[in-house]
């Protein structure tokens, strides 16, 4: 028999959205991947740097992208939790998109330096983390103790 530990698909799924964060996170710091990484500035709309010369970043939003992905790899360890992050943090992926349709890309509340290309991401990152939460939930939780049916004596 194996004594290694099994983990649940929910967790599994964790932990590739907690490795794309992390990835996505540094990868936006590094010439090569991000363009114009000299215009890189912490926050705001005015960083001209663009990771895959597509969506805008800032040293906040890299370092955002990191520690949400870390925050995945410490809820992995757990059913419940790996479910509560994807979950939650879908539904927050999905409120940051509609903050980036509705809020002025031009304006100081563009803190996060997003652009069109990231809301449309956060969009998809939402609805798959969604789905990824709600569909891998069908399964057993095991870190539940299974209930106990009472016999019915005749």
């Amino acid at each position: 028999m194996s004594s290694r530990p099994k983990i649940m698909a929910v967790q599994g799924a964790a932990v590739l959205v907690a490795s794309a964060f992390v990835l996505v996170g540094v990868l936006g710091f590094i010439p090569g991947p991000t363009s114009n990484l000299d215009q890189l500035q912490w926050a705001g709309h005015h960083s001209g740097a663009k990771l895959f010369g597509m969506f805008a970043v800032s040293g906040l939003h890299n370092t955002v992208h990191v520690a949400f992905g870390v925050i995945g790899f410490i809820f992995a360890r757990t059913y419940a939790a790996s479910r509560g992050y994807l979950l939650a943090g879908g539904v927050a992926y999905l409120a940051l998109w509609i903050y980036g349709v509705v809020m002025d890309q031009g304006s100081a509340l563009n803190i996060l330096t997003l652009n069109n290309a990231d809301n449309w991401l956060h969009f998809g990152l939402g609805i798959v983390m969604v789905v990824l939460a709600l569909t891998l939930a069908g399964q057993h939780d095991p870190t539940k103790r299974p209930k106990r049916r009472e016999r019915i004596r005749t």
